[in-house]
């Protein structure tokens, strides 16, 4: 077997011998031989397969975590798992791309901070519908449809409705306060802190009841009106649409290890403190904005969504089409529409 030392391997992987040293320590790429009584190390021709992704995986930005796992798969199956983990990073730089869109407006002007009222007034009118479903012994789900706030939440575990009303319920304060929680000049900004503030506490409140464990956890997705603007916090794989024109727009990302797989790459469970994403809708009179758990999308098409969504039909339509599908999960739907308020 041909062996090169740490440097000619570092040379010809594209990698270098201080990532070598590190990804031994992590069991990702370990040499073929270490020499007993210097600690040289020595690797074979045959590794360098194994480096070049390495290295190529790195370049895309995947964390070490990630690949390791990808290099213990078969390559079909490794393929499948970096393609997911693109379609995430798009997503989510999507989500970052709108966000700093809107901060460059806020902070150069564009936007009015002044707190002058608009010339059309909006209003945002709301019904919601949960269910069992057909399958499951009990309903999971949470939903909340108030004033100002809109969420709805998917438990699982042991506890799972627990958890999901928890989280809906660390929410609830922005409905009820007398104004929302804004930051002078930052205006709507305030708004979307406040919000991922919550979520963060909604975070906290289902650790508590998994005990630090992934074992019971929830899924959060809410949007919270200002009167004007319309601000998005969501973590899991509920989700929340926007038809607008006939047509329908997913505006959230599912957090999920891959498309196929069921298990959540985010969610409120095990303690660690939830990243939401967040972003800001300008929503327009005829807007129609529905939050779903994954009891609907799992069993109806977004075709049939859009269908029914665009023939104004309501919640109750929607839950109506899963049951007849089978809704083989709990349904929630919350749909509102956004119009022209009156006087």
């Amino acid at each position: 077997m041909e062996l090169l030392t740490i440097g000619a391997f570092a040379r010809v992987s594209r990698l270098s011998p201080k990532a070598l040293r590190l990804y031994d320590e992590l069991d990702l790429l370990r040499p073929a031989r270490v020499d007993p009584g210097t600690g040289y190390r020595y690797y074979a021709v045959g590794q360098l397969g194994r480096a070049r992704l390495v290295a190529w995986l790195r370049r895309l930005g995947m964390p070490l975590a990630e690949i390791r796992a990808v290099c213990a798969l078969s390559p079909g199956e490794a393929a499948r798992e970096i393609g997911a983990y693109w379609a995430r990073v798009e997503a989510e730089t999507a989500m970052r791309r709108d966000l700093a869109a809107f901060l460059v407006d806020q902070l150069t002007g564009t936007l009015d901070t002044s707190g002058r009222e608009p010339m059309m007034m909006l209003e945002l009118r709301h019904s919601a519908r949960t269910d069992r479903g057909l399958v499951r012994p009990a309903n999971q789900d949470t939903l909340y449809a108030g004033r100002r706030l809109l969420a709805v939440a998917d438990g699982f575990g042991p506890a799972g409705l627990a958890a999901s009303a928890a989280a809906v319920e660390a929410l609830r304060y922005l409905d009820e306060a007398e104004t929302l929680p804004v930051d002078g000049e930052l205006g709507e900004l305030g708004v979307l802190g406040a919000l991922e503030d919550a979520v963060r506490a909604a975070g906290l409140a289902v650790a508590e009841l998994g005990g630090g464990t992934d074992e019971v956890g929830s899924t959060l997705t809410a949007l919270l009106w200002t009167g004007s603007r319309l601000a998005l916090a969501h973590i899991g794989d509920s989700r929340a649409y926007l038809l607008r024109g006939g047509e329908l727009c997913r505006i959230t990302q599912d957090h999920r290890v891959s498309p196929q797989d069921l298990l959540l790459s985010k969610a409120l469970a095990g303690g660690a403190d939830p990243v939401p994403d967040l972003r800001l809708q300008e929503p327009l009179a005829g807007d129609r904005y529905l939050l779903c758990s994954d009891g609907l999308t799992e069993a109806v098409s977004d075709a049939r969504i859009r269908e029914l969504l665009a023939s104004a039909s309501g919640p109750e339509e929607l839950v109506a089409a899963a049951l007849a599908a089978g809704a083989p999960d709990n349904v929630t739907c919350v749909v509102a529409d956004v119009s022209v308020a009156a006087g």
